[in-house]
């Protein structure tokens, strides 16, 4: 897919210039997979204090009955 992009000049070379990408494409699909990369952890950090659990589970007991 073809794709075209008003992409800041400095942001651009200062990207390039900092990782041993030869193409701008590969630079683009790299910046993509790392920003889902954060937003998906990001997600999972909400989810923290968020689940009940039982505080009176024993886990040791639920072992002896398998």
């Amino acid at each position: 897919m073809v794709t075209q992009f008003n992409i800041n000049d400095t942001l651009l070379q200062e990207a390039l210039a900092l990782d041993d990408q030869i193409t701008v494409d590969a630079l683009v699909e790299t910046a993509l997979r790392e920003y889902i990369q954060r937003r998906k952890r990001l997600k999972v950090l909400e989810l923290f204090g968020t689940i009940d659990y039982d505080s009176d589970y024993d886990y040791k007991q639920q072992r002896q009955q398998a």
